[in-house]
């Protein structure tokens, strides 16, 4: 995992190097993932661009975060493919810093998964949305050159689609969850650039402590279990909603390196 060190974002990393269960690594310059793009600098989309060969960004963030922030700068780029696929629900502002987003769905929360909120939230991305997350990975797939997969902060939304693509590759399961607790390590940064627009800035205002929005390893480790237990792994999940074993291998294919 190398962290990218962007001017305009705080949250970035190249997941390239990550161990697999049958001794293999992902390869490099293949799967990015980063927070919110709206600040990225001329040098920053030289680097992603130039040296990553940035291809396609796939961004999960809602619709009305996406009309609310405005054109980031990247979408000026011609060579980069912009592909938008929420994985929340499609109603009033919902952002994943928003505190309704969770109280309003509390009990739903609670039924799915009580021990851990969070966990909750990120199965409903399942539930909910499936055409998102899925839409999110066949993008990852049909990209030609690197893809970088971005929500507000990087690390809830974004974190799922990755844990995802990276049990696909078959990267080892203490990795994925390692590479989604890393996230925590940036948290002041992450949030000081959200309150700095007016998006999100009131949702934090609103919502929890910064402690409360770091991302715990047993989080993760509990959404891939729950994964596991409900629906018979991720593999399965994926070919349940329409991605099937060709895409499969595509994109394992897309994220190993060559041995």
């Amino acid at each position: 995992m190398r962290w990218l060190e962007l001017e305009g974002a705080v949250n970035a990393r190249d997941l390239g190097g990550l161990p697999t269960v049958d001794g293999g690594r992902t390869a490099e310059r293949r799967l990015l993932r980063s927070d919110n793009l709206q600040g990225l600098t001329a040098t920053d989309i030289k680097l992603l661009v130039e040296e990553f060969d940035l291809n396609t960004v796939v961004d999960l963030r809602s619709t009305h975060e996406v009309r609310s922030e405005g054109p980031g700068p990247l979408t000026a780029v011609e060579s980069v493919r912009h592909a938008h696929h929420s994985v929340l629900p499609e109603r009033g502002r919902a952002t994943d810093a928003a505190a309704d987003a969770l109280l309003t769905r509390r009990e739903r929360l609670v039924a799915r998964y009580p021990d851990d909120p969070m966990c909750a939230f990120y199965l409903g991305y399942l539930e909910d949305r499936p055409d998102g997350v899925i839409g999110a990975l066949r993008s990852i797939t049909r990209s030609r050159g690197a893809a970088l997969v971005h929500c507000a902060a990087g690390k809830d939304r974004t974190g799922v689609v990755v844990a995802l693509a990276l049990s696909v590759a078959g990267v080892e399961r203490e990795v994925v969850i390692e590479d989604y607790a890393a996230s925590g390590t940036r948290i002041g940064a992450i949030l000081a650039r959200l309150r700095a627009s007016p998006t999100y800035a009131r949702d934090l205002e609103r919502g929890p402590g910064d402690d409360e929005h770091r991302p715990r390893a047993e989080t993760m480790a509990a959404f891939l279990e729950q994964v596991d237990l409900r629906y018979g792994g991720v593999h399965s999940w994926l070919s349940g909603h329409g991605f099937d074993g060709d895409e499969t291998e595509t994109l394992r294919a897309k994220l190993l390196a060559e041995a």
